[in-house]
């Protein structure tokens, strides 16, 4: 799933190579993806683009006339830009992976695209941010939240630090992947318990969280969308490294899976040694 960084980088991109063109249509293959009606898609068109910028982790292309397509790019959703596109024919509904695509004046523009048959993709066309649930209920940035206000609101969510590291309404742009580093940076359990971490456990993971999130945003910017996943995947310490040894410590790295997702972390460097056998059974003292 896109995260902060990556999105943050793909506005970045769209703010080099789009802005300034104007729209010659913007087209919806996929009927699912678009959550709003008002106003058309067909309103798009003539407009020039004027920014893009991302809200926690989601996409916010700027159209002038105040008129922003705000996208959630869901677990399998990516932008792809195109210098040229192959045809000028409209897209046919239904068909492939493509959701939406924007078509500019100079004969490129962009596909917004998901894989898989989960279709989790969101796109609203809106002339006001607060119309769009998720943006309207994001918590604090979490790359921009200083510390008082990130341990206030993590503290704020009693949970595990790791669902609630993840949880947008408390700070926004963290996903799976990046808690499961920040926590390994921290050297915390993600089954840590939020309103039990010391202000010294606290100023650790709020700095974890910068540097975690500061230095992949650094190493994204100026990337190609097509080449931000690779680069994603190169600095992962612990994520998706499941028997891999540790970077930092050489022990080897361990799972916990759930119905629908998993965490990665090292046992050496976060629990004292001890694996985590189940997020119910484990008996770790936090």
């Amino acid at each position: 799933m896109p995260e902060l960084p990556e999105v943050e980088a793909l506005a970045g991109y769209l703010r080099q190579r789009a802005v300034g063109r104007r729209v010659d249509r913007l087209e919806i293959a996929a009927i699912s993806a678009l959550k709003t009606y008002e106003p058309a898609p067909t309103a798009v068109a003539g407009r020039a683009v004027v920014d893009a910028s991302r809200h926690g982790k989601f996409l916010d292309v700027l159209f002038e006339g105040d008129l922003h397509l705000v996208v959630h790019l869901a677990r399998a959703g990516w932008l792809h830009y195109r210098e040229a596109f192959p045809a000028t024919t409209p897209l046919r509904p239904g068909k492939g992976p493509i959701a939406v695509r924007v078509r500019l004046d100079d004969g490129s523009g962009f596909d917004l695209t998901e894989a898989g048959t989960q279709k989790k993709l969101a796109a609203y066309l809106v002339t006001d941010l607060a119309a769009v649930p998720g943006v309207a209920k994001l918590g604090p940035d979490a790359l921009a939240a200083d510390l008082p206000t990130f341990a206030e609101r993590l503290r704020s969510r009693r949970g595990q630090v790791k669902g609630v590291l993840t949880d947008q309404s408390v700070l926004s742009g963290v996903g799976n992947a990046y808690s499961d580093e920040i926590l390994h940076s921290a050297k915390l359990s993600p089954f840590a318990i939020t309103d039990r971490l010391t202000d010294a456990q606290m100023a650790t993971l709020h700095a974890a969280t910068r540097q975690v999130l500061g230095d992949a945003v650094e190493r994204s910017l100026g990337q190609r969308a097509a080449e931000l996943k690779g680069e994603k995947r190169s600095g992962l310490k612990v994520h998706a490294r499941t028997g891999l040894p540790c970077l930092v410590c050489g022990d080897t790295v361990r799972e916990v899976s759930f119905a629908d997702s998993s965490l990665q972390y090292c046992p050496t460097c976060q629990t004292g040694g001890k694996p985590l056998a189940d997020r119910r059974l484990s008996r770790l003292v936090r």
